[in-house]
Parts: C-alpha cells; sequence; structure tokens
C-alpha cells in the first residue's frame, strides 16, 4: 500500500516539525538507509565516531555528523551501494560515574555496597534505560545511518573483537604487565593514558626549601611546585660535573617532617643551569625522579592514597590529609622551622584528568601495557605515501610527530565497567593465563579485576562493527571504509589506533580519508562549554529554526581547517534560505499547469529557449560541476556558498523574476514551465544532501516524484556535456553576455537606492556599453531592461555623452548613467548630502581615535574591537558614497 504524501495545495509556509518528522519516519520504513553486498553497486561506506552511550547532542556533534550524512547521501544519489554504520561506545570512566552518582542520589547505593556483578548488572539497565538518547536525537537532525546496523563496543560480537585482540597482541609479546609510572586520577580512581590528560596552564609558586646535610655542615637548597611530595623524597640529586656540589655527594640529607635520612646522589638528571643545580628526588610520584629511582636502587616511597589522600606513609601527623591540606601544612611546618629561604609565583603546565577535571597524580603502578614502536612503523608509511590522506592537510604533522614518538599504552583501568581483561592468576603458583576463555580448572585461577581502555574496543571499531573476526559479506564489500569525518582532538585516542589496528588486524588501512572537522567557537571566541553557558541545545535550535536550516547554516559558516564562530541567530540564513525555496516551489504550484515527464536533459531537448533559459541552464551546469568537485575536495563550505549564491541569487533573483513574462504569454507558458522545472528539480537535488527533509517534500508536493519514490534515490545533478551545452545554444560568451545585462540592472537599481528614489517610479536611464557586441545583445534584450529597470526612457549608445547630474555606476560591461534633471530637487539633496558628510566624518574621526587608543584595543573584548573596525569600514564606505553622489549633483 502506497503512502500518501502530496498535498493538493502547499501551504503558505514551510514548516519544518512536520515535514521532518513524516519523511524521517517515512524512510525508516521503506528501508532506505540500509546498505547491502551488491554486485551492481560500487560500495561506499563511513563508520560514525561512535558518541558515549551516557552522551546527548551537541553542536559538534551536529557538525561532525551532518558533514557525514552529506557524505552519504551525496554518494547514495551517486549510484554508490552506500552504508553508514552507526553505532556507541560504553565509556568505560564516564558511565561508571554517571551510574555511580544516579544510585546514589536514587537508591543511595555505592558499587562497593553492591559488588562487581550487581554493579554491572545496574549499569546494563541504566543503559537499556537511558542509553538510547543520542541516537535518537541524531535521527532529529536527519542522519541516514544503517539503523539496523547499529552496534555497541560492549556488544558480544564486539566484546569478541577485543579478546581476540588481546590474546593475539599478548601472544605476540606486544601486550605485557609491567610496573610502572602512569597517570593516575584520584577521582575515578584509575590509570589513565598520556591522550587522557589534558594539560592546563595553572598559576602556583615554587617553594625553596633548605635540606639541612647530616653532619651539621649546612644545607642544601632544592625548589618545588609541589611540597607534599617532599615526604616522599628519597635522595636529593646533583650533576656530577657540577664542581659546586662534588664535595656532598655520598653524604646524606636529614630529610626535613620525617625523621629519615636521605643520600646526596650524582645524576645527569640534575641540571646546572636551573635554580640552585639541586633536585629532590620522589620516585614514586614523578615521572623523571623514577627514572632516577631506578638507576639508584632507591626506595620508591608511595605516600598518597588512591584518592590523593596522604597515606601512613607520609607521616602521622599528615595521615587523611588532602594532597593540598597537605602542601598548605608542609609550608607552614617549613616555615616554622625556617627552613623556605623564599617562595616565587610561578605558572606552568599541570596535567589534568580529562574525566575527573583535577590534577593527576603520577603513581607507580602494576598496570597492563600495548608496545606501541611495531605497530606504528606500518600506519606511519600508510599516511606518508598517501594511502591514507588527512584533510586539512596539515594534520599530517601532527600525526607524525605523536606516531615517530610513540609511548607505550597503558591499557588496563581500575573500574569495573567494561571489557574485562582476559587474564588469570593461579592462586598458588602466580602463573598468568591468557586466553578468550578462563581455565579448564576455573577455581584454581583467579580473573583480574581491572578492564581495558575504552579507546581499547574503539580502535577495532571500522571491522569490529562488520563482525571481525569473523569473515562476513559485509566486512569482504563494506572494508576498507571510505572516509572518516571526525574532531583533530582524538587524532591520537582514535585515528592514528584505528589506522594501526586496521593494518595489524586485516592487512588494510580502515579508511582512506580523514576530514577533521572544525572547533566550533561563540562569537566572542570561546569554546562552547556548559560551565560558560554559550552550548545550545541543538533540539532547541531545531524546534526554532528547523533540522534543514541548521545543517546548512552549521556547513556554510565552517571553512576547512578554521575556527567556527557560532550564534543560534546564524541559523537565521538557513531558515530564511528554505523558505526562499519554498516560496520558488510555491510559486510554481500556482501556475496551474502539471509537471511535464520525465524531467531530465532530454526533457529540454526540443525546447526553444530563451537568452535567460540559456543562462541558467550554463549556470546550473557550472555550479553542479562546482558542487561535486567541492564535496570530492572535502570543501563542504564551498559547496554549500556555491550553491547558496546560485539559487538565492541567479534563481530566485533573476530567474524567476525573468519567467513570470513567459508564464503570463499562453504561446510560450508550457515550454518555459519545462524549463523551470528541469532546472527547479535539479536545484532541489543539488541541495537535498544539505537540506534533506524540505527537498524530499518539495519533490512531492509539485509531483516531481511519485509517491513511492524519493529524492534520496534520485541520481546526483552532474555537469552537461559540453556538446549538449553547445545543442542548445549554450556557450559561456552567452553566459557572459546575459550576466552583464543582470549586472548593469543591479548597478540602476543601486543608483536608484543611493538617491533614495521609490522603486515604483519611473526614471530615465542611459546605458554606455563596454563594446559593441554588448551593444548589440543589450538592444536586444531592450524589452526585459526597460521592466526589470521601470525605466520611462532607455537609451543603449556606444557613444553616449552624459548630460549634467548624470550619477553613474561602472560594470565590467559599460557604464549605466541615471539622469537626475527634473526628477529631484538639487538645492535640497545637496544640502541633505552635506549634512550627511559632516556626521560621518564626525563618527569616522570617533571611531578612529578609540581605535588609536592603545587602552582601547588592550582592555576592551576583541569582539568589541573587531565590532569598532567594522563600524569604521561601514562609514568609511558611506561616505565615499555621499561624496560621489554630491560630485554628481554639481
Amino acid at each position: 500500500m502506497s503512502e500518501k504524501i502530496n498535498n493538493i495545495e502547499m501551504p503558505k509556509a514551510y514548516e519544518p516539525s512536520k515535514t521532518e518528522e513524516k519523511y524521517f519516519l517515512l524512510w525508516e520504513r521503506k528501508g532506505l538507509f540500509k546498505g547491502s553486498p551488491s554486485e551492481k553497486r560500487k560500495p561506499y561506506s563511513i563508520v560514525i565516531p561512535p558518541p558515549n552511550v551516557t552522551g546527548i547532542l551537541t553542536m559538534g556533534h551536529v557538525l561532525n555528523n551532518t558533514l557525514q550524512d552529506i557524505l552519504i547521501r551525496w554518494r547514495r544519489m551517486r549510484g554508490f551501494e552506500a552504508c553508514w554504520f552507526p553505532g556507541t561506545d560504553h565509556a568505560g570512566i564516564a558511565t561508571e560515574a554517571r551510574v555511580e552518582r544516579h544510585l546514589r542520589e536514587t537508591e543511595n547505593l555505592t558499587r562497593e555496597t553492591l559488588g562487581r556483578g550487581e554493579f554491572i548488572k545496574k549499569v546494563w539497565t541504566w543503559k537499556e534505560l537511558y542509553g538510547g538518547t543520542i541516537i535518537k536525537q541524531l535521527k532529529k537532525i536527519g542522519a541516514s545511518c544503517d539503523w539496523e546496523k547499529e552496534r555497541f563496543t560492549m556488544d558480544e560480537g564486539l566484546s569478541n573483537a577485543v579478546l581476540e585482540v588481546f590474546v593475539r597482541l599478548y601472544e605476540k609479546g606486544y601486550i605485557y604487565r609491567g610496573r610502572r609510572m602512569i597517570n593516575w586520577c584520584p577521582v575515578s580512581k584509575t590509570a589513565l593514558s598520556d591522550e587522557e590528560v589534558i594539560h592546563k596552564e595553572v598559576h602556583g609558586y615554587f617553594y625553596h626549601f633548605k635540606y639541612p646535610l647530616s653532619d651539621g655542615s649546612g644545607y642544601l637548597e632544592i625548589a618545588t611546585t609541589r611540597p607534599e611530595t617532599m615526604l616522599g623524597d628519597t635522595a636529593v640529586a646533583v650533576h656530577p660535573n657540577d664542581e659546586r656540589y662534588k664535595n656532598f655527594v655520598g653524604k646524606t640529607i636529614d630529610l626535613p617532617l620525617t625523621g629519615r635520612k636521605i643520600p646526596v646522589i650524582a645524576d645527569e638528571h640534575a641540571n646546572p643551569e636551573f635554580g640552585t643545580g639541586c633536585v629532590k628526588i620522589t620516585p614514586a610520584h614523578d615521572p623523571n625522579d623514577f627514572e632516577v629511582g631506578m638507576r639508584h636502587k632507591l626506595e620508591i616511597l608511595n605516600v598518597m592514597n588512591p584518592n590523593a589522600a596522604m597515606n601512613e606513609a607520609a607521616g602521622e601527623e599528615f595521615v587523611g590529609l588532602d594532597r593540598f591540606e597537605c602542601r598548605e601544612k608542609v609550608v607552614r611546618l617549613m616555615g616554622d622551622a625556617k627552613l623556605i629561604s623564599k617562595i616565587e609565583d610561578h605558572v606552568h603546565s599541570v596535567g589534568y584528568s580529562e574525566r575527573g577535571d583535577v590534577p593527576i597524580e603520577p603513581r607507580v603502578s602494576e598496570q597492563w601495557f600495548v608496545s606501541m614502536k611495531e605497530l606504528a612503523k606500518p600506519a606511519i608509511e600508510a599516511v606518508r605515501s598517501g594511502e591514507i590522506k588527512f584533510h586539512p592537510e596539515r594534520w599530517t604533522k601532527t600525526y607524525f610527530h605523536w606516531m615517530e614518538n610513540i609511548k607505550d599504552w597503558c591499557i588496563s583501568r581500575q573500574i569495573w565497567w567494561g571489557h574485562r581483561i582476559p587474564a588469570w592468576y593461579h592462586k598458588k603458583t602466580g602463573e598468568i593465563y591468557v586466553g578468550k576463555k578462563p581455565p579448564s580448572d576455573a577455581e584454581n585461577w583467579k580473573q583480574d579485576d581491572d578492564v581495558l581502555d575504552t579507546w581499547f574496543s574503539s580502535w577495532l571499531w571500522p571491522f569490529s562493527i562488520m563482525g571481525w573476526p569473523e569473515k562476513t559479506k559485509t566486512l569482504s564489500f563494506f572494508y576498507p571504509t571510505n572516509d572518516l569525518v571526525t574532531g583533530p582532538d582524538i587524532i591520537f585516542f582514535w585515528v592514528a589506533r584505528m589506522i594501526m589496528a586496521g593494518i595489524e588486524f586485516t592487512g588494510e588501512i580502515p579508511f582512506r580519508n580523514v576530514y577533521f572537522t572544525s572547533i566550533i567557537r561563540d562569537d566572542k571566541g570561546r569554546k562552547l562549554s556548559k560551565s560558560l553557558g554559550n552550548s545550545p541545545d541543538p533540539l532547541d535550535v531545531i524546534a526554532k529554526y528547523g533540522a534543514d536550516a541548521l545543517r546548512f547554516s552549521i556547513i556554510y559558516i565552517a571553512p576547512v581547517g578554521m575556527d567556527i564562530r557560532y550564534s543560534d541567530e546564524k541559523c537565521e540564513l538557513g531558515r530564511n534560505f528554505a523558505n526562499k525555496i519554498w516560496n520558488s516551489a510555491r510559486f510554481r504550484s500556482m501556475q496551474n499547469s502539471p509537471v511535464f515527464k520525465p524531467i531530465s536533459n532530454s526533457s529540454i531537448d526540443a525546447v526553444p529557449l530563451s537568452n535567460d533559459e540559456k543562462w541558467i541552464i550554463g549556470r546550473l551546469s557550472a555550479v553542479a560541476e562546482a558542487a561535486n568537485g567541492s564535496m570530492e575536495g572535502f570543501r563542504f563550505h564551498e559547496a554549500a556558498h556555491s550553491l547558496y549564491e546560485f539559487v538565492r541569487g541567479d534563481f530566485c533573483d533573476w530567474f524567476i523574476e525573468s519567467q513570470k513574462r513567459l508564464f503570463a504569454n499562453p504561446e510560450k507558458k508550457e515550454n518555459a514551465l519545462k524549463v523551470f522545472d528541469f532546472v527547479f528539480y535539479e536545484i532541489i537535488r543539488l541541495l537535498h544532501p544539505f537540506m534533506p527533509f524540505v527537498t524530499e517534500e518539495i519533490a512531492h508536493q509539485l509531483g516531481y516524484l511519485s509517491e513511492d519514490e524519493s529524492i534520496m534515490r534520485a541520481e546526483y545533478p552532474q555537469a552537461i556535456a559540453p556538446d549538449k551545452l553547445a545543442g542548445l545554444g549554450i556557450t559561456e560568451e552567452k553566459i557572459r553576455l546575459v550576466s552583464a545585462k543582470f549586472a548593469i540592472i543591479s548597478a540602476g537599481r543601486k543608483l536608484r537606492s543611493d538617491y533614495n528614489l521609490p522603486p515604483g517610479k519611473s526614471l530615465a536611464y542611459c546605458i554606455k556599453p563596454a563594446n559593441k557586441e554588448i551593444a548589440d545583445f543589450m538592444r536586444t534584450e531592450s524589452e526585459m531592461l526597460t521592466t526589470f529597470l521601470r525605466a520611462s526612457d532607455l537609451v543603449i549608445e556606444l557613444s553616449f555623452e552624459p548630460p549634467d547630474a548624470s550619477p553613474s555606476s561602472v560594470t565590467d560591461f559599460g557604464t549605466i548613467y541615471m539622469p537626475l534633471k527634473g526628477i529631484i530637487d538639487f538645492d535640497g539633496e545637496k544640502t541633505k548630502l552635506s549634512k550627511q558628510k559632516q556626521e560621518l566624518e564626525g563618527w569616522i574621526k570617533g571611531a578612529r581615535a578609540k581605535l588609536a587608543n592603545d587602552r582601547f584595543t588592550s582592555k576592551a573584548p576583541p569582539q568589541v574591537v573587531d565590532e569598532v573596525k567594522a563600524q569604521l569600514a561601514s562609514m568609511e564606505e558611506k561616505l565615499k558614497t555621499v561624496e560621489e553622489n554630491i560630485c554628481n549633483l554639481i
């Protein structure tokens, strides 16, 4: 049973919410998003960067997924068997924290009181209740994923892939367990990889402490930004070539506040040029000190608990203090003991936990690691050789820098939600067993309590979601994928690791192109964030402007490789554009004439074309070529601009106005409508990847498609072949001449506007063409020129000499004059313009003075300074126009 889509009469206004809900459900019901292995079509595939299962839609998601949807819809219309694979990430640390908070607030429970098994059940329950939120929200923006293929990183199939990879890498010697210095989050109480640490500039202090020598001969001065860690010091180091301290090496220090003696050692880690040249060594709480401690076999004394409170090793009077409370107490006690020489202000970089948003603690811990150097080598070559291309290309430098200096990856996490490490320890012998299944005598073994880093499942995403390690039809047809769209902030977390995993486990790269999205900022240049209150809810924006408006606007303002300055008001551009297209469709629907099918290049073969019709078809062909080329090169913003300018300017402002004359002529109406339908149907297909809902609605409202058809499966327009254009009489010269005509009309209308003459007032115009060819063409178009200029008289003359008081406008194709004698009061106009000139000069003087004031430019917010600069440029342009108008009246 077919579904009724067409309305008898188009509504006056486009109603996004009704259209969006109707068509998304219909598209899904008809299976139009599905991609399946095909013998007839070439594959095209994208995998979605899986959003966290805890997540809600942000403007970053809107940008990223709109770009992916443009690619998938465009390729689908180009005849590819296109499939966009969706899914979500289990987001170990974030999800566990969210659920634990939820349990505390609703049931007064903690994970410890529940125990591991019951807590995991609670997480799965929470996931089923709330985990689908972001998927529902992605559908609101029109994401045409193959939703039947939706996967979750904790699915049985993906979990099997994770275990397979762990075992393979372990057997290859790439995964190992070791005691190393790692990054520790005191909030999440888990290890973090280097990539999960965010560095922030922090204002702190350099504390210069005196450490007394045990023999009473004096003291050594050290400097630290973390006084609390001195309680874990096990040595003081000086450089072996530092003559100042050669006699001190081998002596001991009475470490203040601890009652312990520690040695003075010689190690090249100490920099003679920095500070006093003496360095406190705390092997348990600093990665560099850890290396020194290993070289000198120093005690590794951990003075902090997992939550960063001080433990018994710190000393009785510090036990239980938070690390920052301990810092204050240590400084106070050192001051009381007169062991502080000075305290200096110091701005330095501090590593913060990405999830916990607190300073991380370097901590010595037994963890699981992946050795990355060998995995990185073919992944480096894949990008260097151009087999994988980055867009913008500059991100390759960042990629190479990280990959060529890659460190081993800490993959174990001390949480419960995630893929549990498939390692078991024999209860008696301590032997380690690694496998996809437990040992046969399971009662004698204990499984490792840790889970794997969330990214350990995400790096397998492009092939694990297609059924790997099984050799599925989906995997063999759609892998490798074609393009990846993602943010540059996860180039290390995800992109680089996927390339390594793809090559290692499938023997092929996972994708051919990586497009890195822009960072979205507000109008003040700040990153969007909830804490700043500048991060709009995309669903509110959609409710106000419509999904198409949001999609088109965010692409329109997103140049490749540059930050986006976003505000909700910028979506007015997209909404107005959607309304402009809708009104064009309504105009066609009011012509009381059916669509002449089929609508294709051949439908206009036998139609005698006017000059304007040849022009619009030629322009349409050029824009189709430009749009395809831009999308092929990942220049989405460029494609949006070329389509916007063509549709709004060439088609709506000029062509529709031109066609109205032909529609009013019964003898020419049918042919004119055929051309209109051909051009307009091409336009809505060109726009469909950007604005899927309004284009689908218009295609059905106008009858371009039957009820059972979808624009999603229609052919994407291409440039018309040169011989075809020539056969229609469409040449570059013809396009240039019609463009000249419209340029002259625009110039004439601006002259009228400059002198505030009403649009309905008839005026005389004179055109002095640039050459004879243009003059001859303008004369053949004199009727249209007269109508569009609302001219009472029109002179087209190569040798025209303008009378006095004839303001003019010069174009590339000639000059248009507007004689004003008898039209305006010259003296009154001069007085008015002189007053305007005086006011503008005063404003310009004030603006220039403000911008010349260093106090204003250095202290005012950047956006305020930019506004003043923009106002100055606008006033200078207005002054120029006023001065020209005054000259024209002399």
